[in-house]
Protein backbone atom coordinates (compact mmCIF):
# COMPACT_ATOMS: atom_id res chain seq x y z
CA UNK A 1 0.00 0.00 0.00
CA UNK A 2 1.36 3.54 -1.04
CA UNK A 3 2.82 5.25 1.97
CA UNK A 4 0.42 8.36 2.83
CA UNK A 5 2.01 12.18 2.36
CA UNK A 6 1.98 13.64 5.63
CA UNK A 7 0.63 17.16 6.27
CA UNK A 8 1.38 19.40 8.98
CA UNK A 9 -1.30 22.03 10.27
CA UNK A 10 0.08 25.43 11.42
CA UNK A 11 -2.25 27.32 13.48
CA UNK A 12 -2.43 30.11 15.91
CA UNK A 13 -3.61 34.26 16.20
CA UNK A 14 -2.13 37.01 13.83
CA UNK A 15 1.36 37.75 14.96
CA UNK A 16 1.86 34.63 17.14
CA UNK A 17 4.65 33.93 14.81
CA UNK A 18 2.85 31.29 12.06
CA UNK A 19 5.01 32.48 8.71
CA UNK A 20 8.49 33.29 10.58
CA UNK A 21 8.11 29.61 11.74
CA UNK A 22 7.27 28.13 8.23
CA UNK A 23 10.06 30.10 6.53
CA UNK A 24 12.56 28.92 9.23
CA UNK A 25 11.48 25.61 8.32
CA UNK A 26 11.58 25.64 5.24
CA UNK A 27 15.11 27.40 5.31
CA UNK A 28 16.17 24.25 7.03
CA UNK A 29 14.56 21.48 4.88
CA UNK A 30 17.85 19.57 4.62
CA UNK A 31 16.23 18.66 0.95
CA UNK A 32 13.51 17.84 2.01
CA UNK A 33 10.60 18.70 -0.92
CA UNK A 34 7.78 20.71 1.05
CA UNK A 35 4.26 22.26 -0.62
CA UNK A 36 2.82 25.00 1.46
CA UNK A 37 -1.10 25.67 1.25
CA UNK A 38 -2.06 29.43 2.81
CA UNK A 39 -4.50 30.52 3.98
CA UNK A 40 -4.63 34.56 2.53
CA UNK A 41 -7.11 36.36 3.33
CA UNK A 42 -7.31 40.44 3.19
CA UNK A 43 -4.02 40.98 2.74
CA UNK A 44 -3.41 40.65 -0.63
CA UNK A 45 -0.65 37.51 -0.23
CA UNK A 46 1.20 39.09 2.12
CA UNK A 47 2.28 35.39 3.40
CA UNK A 48 2.54 34.31 0.17
CA UNK A 49 5.19 36.54 -1.07
CA UNK A 50 7.53 35.96 2.44
CA UNK A 51 7.15 32.40 2.01
CA UNK A 52 8.21 32.12 -1.70
CA UNK A 53 11.16 34.57 -0.96
CA UNK A 54 12.43 31.98 1.59
CA UNK A 55 15.72 31.55 -0.88
CA UNK A 56 15.40 27.64 -0.75
CA UNK A 57 15.65 25.96 -3.82
CA UNK A 58 13.28 23.15 -2.00
CA UNK A 59 10.37 26.17 -2.10
CA UNK A 60 9.97 27.39 -5.12
CA UNK A 61 6.71 29.07 -6.36
CA UNK A 62 5.38 26.64 -7.64
CA UNK A 63 5.16 25.14 -4.02
CA UNK A 64 3.27 27.69 -2.70
CA UNK A 65 -0.62 27.67 -3.43
CA UNK A 66 -2.97 30.06 -1.38
CA UNK A 67 -6.44 30.02 -0.85
CA UNK A 68 -7.86 33.58 -0.65
CA UNK A 69 -11.87 32.68 -0.51
CA UNK A 70 -12.06 33.79 3.67
CA UNK A 71 -11.64 31.66 6.52
CA UNK A 72 -10.69 27.77 5.70
CA UNK A 73 -12.75 25.92 7.78
CA UNK A 74 -15.76 27.81 5.88
CA UNK A 75 -14.59 26.92 2.42
CA UNK A 76 -13.34 23.26 3.21
CA UNK A 77 -15.48 21.50 0.13
CA UNK A 78 -15.37 24.47 -2.59
CA UNK A 79 -11.84 25.86 -1.37
CA UNK A 80 -9.31 23.39 0.63
CA UNK A 81 -9.84 19.83 -0.83
CA UNK A 82 -9.68 21.16 -4.52
CA UNK A 83 -6.58 22.34 -3.47
CA UNK A 84 -4.94 19.90 -1.60
CA UNK A 85 -6.14 17.11 -4.31
CA UNK A 86 -4.08 19.52 -7.24
CA UNK A 87 -0.89 19.35 -5.04
CA UNK A 88 -1.78 15.11 -4.30
CA UNK A 89 -1.97 14.53 -8.62
CA UNK A 90 0.88 16.18 -9.52
CA UNK A 91 3.50 14.22 -11.07
CA UNK A 92 6.49 14.41 -8.43
CA UNK A 93 3.99 15.11 -5.00
CA UNK A 94 5.98 16.89 -2.26
CA UNK A 95 7.47 14.77 0.59
CA UNK A 96 5.68 17.14 2.92
CA UNK A 97 2.78 19.85 3.36
CA UNK A 98 2.39 22.04 5.44
CA UNK A 99 -1.10 24.45 5.90
CA UNK A 100 -0.88 27.55 7.50
CA UNK A 101 -4.40 28.93 8.68
CA UNK A 102 -6.08 32.00 9.40
CA UNK A 103 -5.61 32.98 12.31
CA UNK A 104 -9.16 32.75 12.93
CA UNK A 105 -9.97 29.31 11.52
CA UNK A 106 -10.34 26.53 14.23
CA UNK A 107 -8.24 23.39 13.70
CA UNK A 108 -10.65 20.71 14.01
CA UNK A 109 -12.86 21.40 10.92
CA UNK A 110 -9.86 21.11 8.71
CA UNK A 111 -8.49 18.21 10.32
CA UNK A 112 -11.76 16.20 9.55
CA UNK A 113 -11.56 17.15 6.19
CA UNK A 114 -8.63 14.94 5.60
CA UNK A 115 -11.75 11.93 6.90
CA UNK A 116 -12.68 12.70 3.13
CA UNK A 117 -12.76 9.92 0.64
CA UNK A 118 -11.07 11.98 -1.62
CA UNK A 119 -8.04 12.35 0.27
CA UNK A 120 -7.88 9.97 3.38
CA UNK A 121 -6.33 6.96 1.63
CA UNK A 122 -3.38 9.73 -0.02
CA UNK A 123 -2.29 11.93 2.91
CA UNK A 124 -2.73 11.94 6.77
CA UNK A 125 -2.48 14.90 9.37
CA UNK A 126 1.33 14.42 10.97
CA UNK A 127 0.86 16.81 13.54
CA UNK A 128 -1.15 20.07 14.29
CA UNK A 129 1.09 22.70 15.87
CA UNK A 130 -0.08 25.31 17.30
CA UNK A 131 1.74 28.69 17.66
CA UNK A 132 1.36 31.07 20.81
CA UNK A 133 2.05 34.71 21.59
CA UNK A 134 3.70 33.82 24.69
CA UNK A 135 3.64 37.88 25.86
CA UNK A 136 0.03 38.09 24.55
CA UNK A 137 -1.15 35.45 26.43
CA UNK A 138 0.64 35.76 29.46
CA UNK A 139 -1.47 39.08 29.94
CA UNK A 140 -4.55 37.32 28.70
CA UNK A 141 -5.59 39.06 25.32
CA UNK A 142 -4.50 36.27 23.36
CA UNK A 143 -3.02 38.24 20.39
CA UNK A 144 -1.18 41.40 20.22
CA UNK A 145 -2.94 43.63 17.93
CA UNK A 146 -7.13 43.13 18.60
CA UNK A 147 -7.72 45.80 16.41
CA UNK A 148 -6.55 44.01 13.50
CA UNK A 149 -7.75 39.95 14.48
CA UNK A 150 -11.65 42.19 14.73
CA UNK A 151 -10.75 44.06 11.17
CA UNK A 152 -10.06 40.92 9.70
CA UNK A 153 -12.58 39.12 11.49
CA UNK A 154 -15.44 41.68 9.99
CA UNK A 155 -13.67 41.55 6.59
CA UNK A 156 -14.15 38.01 6.05
CA UNK A 157 -17.84 37.35 3.98
CA UNK A 158 -17.47 33.87 4.49
CA UNK A 159 -17.11 33.46 8.06
CA UNK A 160 -20.78 31.87 9.89
CA UNK A 161 -20.00 32.73 13.73
CA UNK A 162 -18.77 35.15 15.77
CA UNK A 163 -16.65 33.12 18.65
CA UNK A 164 -15.06 34.93 21.05
CA UNK A 165 -11.20 34.94 20.90
CA UNK A 166 -11.19 32.91 24.33
CA UNK A 167 -12.81 30.28 23.04
CA UNK A 168 -10.97 30.05 19.64
CA UNK A 169 -7.84 30.08 21.83
CA UNK A 170 -8.83 27.15 24.11
CA UNK A 171 -9.73 25.25 20.38
CA UNK A 172 -6.45 26.09 18.94
CA UNK A 173 -5.06 24.12 22.43
CA UNK A 174 -7.67 21.57 22.33
CA UNK A 175 -6.88 20.15 18.98
CA UNK A 176 -2.52 21.02 19.23
CA UNK A 177 -0.24 18.05 18.67
CA UNK A 178 2.63 20.46 19.84
CA UNK A 179 2.32 24.16 21.26
CA UNK A 180 4.75 26.42 20.60
CA UNK A 181 5.27 29.18 22.53
CA UNK A 182 6.96 31.88 20.70
CA UNK A 183 8.22 35.31 21.53
CA UNK A 184 9.53 33.71 24.65
CA UNK A 185 12.63 36.52 25.60
CA UNK A 186 9.69 38.78 26.12
CA UNK A 187 8.76 36.83 29.33
CA UNK A 188 10.82 36.72 32.55
CA UNK A 189 11.81 32.87 33.50
CA UNK A 190 8.96 32.36 36.32
CA UNK A 191 6.61 34.03 33.67
CA UNK A 192 7.67 31.42 30.73
CA UNK A 193 7.98 28.79 33.26
CA UNK A 194 4.08 29.25 34.63
CA UNK A 195 2.33 29.85 30.85
CA UNK A 196 4.17 26.83 29.79
CA UNK A 197 2.70 24.93 32.80
CA UNK A 198 -0.60 26.24 32.49
CA UNK A 199 -0.90 25.47 28.70
CA UNK A 200 0.39 21.71 29.55
CA UNK A 201 -2.32 21.42 32.06
CA UNK A 202 -4.76 22.36 29.36
CA UNK A 203 -3.84 20.41 26.70
CA UNK A 204 -4.56 16.76 26.07
CA UNK A 205 -1.97 14.25 27.68
CA UNK A 206 1.43 14.09 25.56
CA UNK A 207 1.16 17.29 24.36
CA UNK A 208 4.42 18.93 23.85
CA UNK A 209 4.62 22.57 25.39
CA UNK A 210 7.97 24.55 23.14
CA UNK A 211 9.47 27.85 23.83
CA UNK A 212 11.26 29.84 21.68
CA UNK A 213 11.90 33.33 19.99
CA UNK A 214 11.63 34.28 16.13
CA UNK A 215 9.88 31.00 15.33
CA UNK A 216 13.16 28.85 16.02
CA UNK A 217 12.60 25.53 15.97
CA UNK A 218 14.44 22.24 14.39
CA UNK A 219 12.59 21.05 11.51
CA UNK A 220 12.85 17.71 13.29
CA UNK A 221 10.90 18.63 15.98
CA UNK A 222 8.01 20.24 13.88
CA UNK A 223 7.78 17.57 11.54
CA UNK A 224 7.44 13.65 12.04
CA UNK A 225 5.20 13.93 15.06
CA UNK A 226 2.96 11.27 13.27
CA UNK A 227 -0.37 11.84 15.04
CA UNK A 228 -2.71 10.64 11.96
CA UNK A 229 -5.05 13.28 13.82
CA UNK A 230 -8.04 12.80 11.93
CA UNK A 231 -8.17 9.20 13.15
CA UNK A 232 -8.60 10.72 17.12
CA UNK A 233 -10.93 13.43 16.76
CA UNK A 234 -12.14 12.51 20.22
CA UNK A 235 -9.76 13.54 21.95
CA UNK A 236 -9.74 17.38 19.94
CA UNK A 237 -13.24 18.60 21.09
CA UNK A 238 -14.02 21.92 20.12
CA UNK A 239 -14.70 23.81 23.23
CA UNK A 240 -17.54 25.99 22.06
CA UNK A 241 -20.84 24.08 20.12
CA UNK A 242 -22.60 27.21 19.76
CA UNK A 243 -22.44 27.51 15.76
CA UNK A 244 -23.90 28.08 12.80
CA UNK A 245 -21.90 25.64 10.65
CA UNK A 246 -21.73 21.65 11.64
CA UNK A 247 -18.38 21.65 10.27
CA UNK A 248 -16.78 23.87 12.64
CA UNK A 249 -16.42 27.06 14.30
CA UNK A 250 -14.30 29.89 13.96
CA UNK A 251 -12.94 32.81 12.76
CA UNK A 252 -10.78 34.42 10.34
CA UNK A 253 -7.97 36.88 10.70
CA UNK A 254 -4.85 36.49 9.02
CA UNK A 255 -1.31 36.72 9.60
CA UNK A 256 1.57 37.90 8.67
CA UNK A 257 3.37 37.52 11.17
CA UNK A 258 5.43 40.63 12.55
CA UNK A 259 8.07 39.07 14.38
CA UNK A 260 9.92 40.70 16.70
CA UNK A 261 13.37 39.87 16.38
CA UNK A 262 14.91 38.55 19.18
CA UNK A 263 17.15 35.74 20.49
CA UNK A 264 15.84 32.02 20.65
CA UNK A 265 16.33 29.22 23.04
CA UNK A 266 18.31 26.88 21.76
CA UNK A 267 17.77 23.22 21.26
CA UNK A 268 20.61 20.32 21.84
CA UNK A 269 20.88 17.19 20.62
CA UNK A 270 23.32 13.65 21.94
CA UNK A 271 23.85 9.88 20.68
CA UNK A 272 23.38 7.44 23.37
CA UNK A 273 25.09 3.84 22.68
CA UNK A 274 24.63 1.02 24.60
CA UNK A 275 24.45 -3.06 23.66
CA UNK A 276 22.08 -5.58 23.05
CA UNK A 277 18.60 -5.43 25.07
CA UNK A 278 16.65 -8.56 25.94
CA UNK A 279 13.01 -7.64 25.09
CA UNK A 280 11.54 -4.76 22.69
CA UNK A 281 8.51 -4.27 24.45
CA UNK A 282 10.28 -3.27 27.82
CA UNK A 283 12.98 -1.00 26.39
CA UNK A 284 10.25 0.72 24.29
CA UNK A 285 8.43 1.15 27.99
CA UNK A 286 11.50 2.19 29.31
CA UNK A 287 12.10 4.69 26.50
CA UNK A 288 8.98 6.24 27.10
CA UNK A 289 9.92 6.63 30.95
CA UNK A 290 12.59 7.97 30.46
CA UNK A 291 11.15 10.78 27.61
CA UNK A 292 8.52 11.67 30.16
CA UNK A 293 11.21 12.06 33.38
CA UNK A 294 13.29 14.38 30.95
CA UNK A 295 11.19 16.51 29.33
CA UNK A 296 12.69 15.03 25.76
CA UNK A 297 10.87 16.26 22.62
CA UNK A 298 12.38 13.09 20.22
CA UNK A 299 14.03 10.45 20.16
CA UNK A 300 15.06 8.05 17.60
CA UNK A 301 17.16 5.39 16.46
CA UNK A 302 17.53 1.43 16.94
CA UNK A 303 18.57 -1.18 18.82
CA UNK A 304 20.11 -4.64 18.51
CA UNK A 305 17.56 -7.40 19.86
CA UNK A 306 19.40 -10.25 21.53
CA UNK A 307 18.78 -13.33 19.24
CA UNK A 308 17.23 -11.49 16.37
CA UNK A 309 19.09 -10.58 13.19
CA UNK A 310 17.32 -7.40 12.11
CA UNK A 311 17.46 -4.19 14.29
CA UNK A 312 14.99 -2.32 16.04
CA UNK A 313 14.34 0.91 14.61
CA UNK A 314 12.51 3.25 17.39
CA UNK A 315 10.33 6.58 16.76
CA UNK A 316 9.41 8.56 19.81
CA UNK A 317 7.66 11.40 19.96
CA UNK A 318 7.24 13.29 23.55
CA UNK A 319 6.21 9.35 25.44
CA UNK A 320 4.34 7.63 22.15
CA UNK A 321 6.94 5.16 20.98
CA UNK A 322 6.65 3.04 17.80
CA UNK A 323 9.09 0.57 17.26
CA UNK A 324 9.27 -2.13 14.60
CA UNK A 325 11.87 -4.39 12.75
CA UNK A 326 13.56 -3.06 9.31
CA UNK A 327 16.44 -4.45 8.37
CA UNK A 328 19.30 -7.14 9.30
CA UNK A 329 22.32 -5.84 10.94
CA UNK A 330 24.68 -7.78 7.99
CA UNK A 331 28.19 -7.06 8.11
CA UNK A 332 27.23 -3.73 10.72
CA UNK A 333 28.27 -3.82 14.27
CA UNK A 334 24.97 -5.28 16.92
CA UNK A 335 24.81 -1.98 18.65
CA UNK A 336 22.28 0.42 20.20
CA UNK A 337 21.87 3.87 19.05
CA UNK A 338 19.68 6.09 19.65
CA UNK A 339 19.53 9.96 18.94
CA UNK A 340 17.86 12.27 21.70
CA UNK A 341 16.66 15.55 20.55
CA UNK A 342 15.00 18.33 23.24
CA UNK A 343 15.59 22.10 24.19
CA UNK A 344 19.25 23.28 26.02
CA UNK A 345 19.42 22.00 29.48
CA UNK A 346 18.80 18.04 29.33
CA UNK A 347 20.67 16.50 32.18
CA UNK A 348 22.54 14.72 29.77
CA UNK A 349 24.26 12.34 32.30
CA UNK A 350 20.96 11.08 33.68
CA UNK A 351 19.63 10.44 30.70
CA UNK A 352 22.55 8.34 29.53
CA UNK A 353 22.23 6.24 32.47
CA UNK A 354 18.94 5.62 32.49
CA UNK A 355 18.67 4.59 28.66
CA UNK A 356 21.42 2.10 29.29
CA UNK A 357 20.29 0.83 32.81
Amino acid sequence: MKQKIPATVVTGFLGAGKTTLIRNMLQNANGKRIALIINEFGDLGVDGDILKGCGDETCTEDDVMELSNGCICCTVAEDFVPTLEKLLDRETPPDHIVIETSGLALPQPLVRAFQWPEISTRVTVDGVVTVVDGKAVSEGVFASNLEAVEAQRKADENLDHETPLSELFEDQIACADMIVVNKIDLLGEDEATALTGKLSGEARKGVQVVKTSMGLLPIEVLLGQGAAAETSMEGRHEVHHHHHHDDDDHDDDHHHDHEHEHGHDEFESFVVERGEIADPKAFAEQVADVIRQNGILRLKGFAAVEGKPMRLTLQAVGPRVDTYFDQPFGANPRQTRLVVIGQTGLDRPAIEAALRA
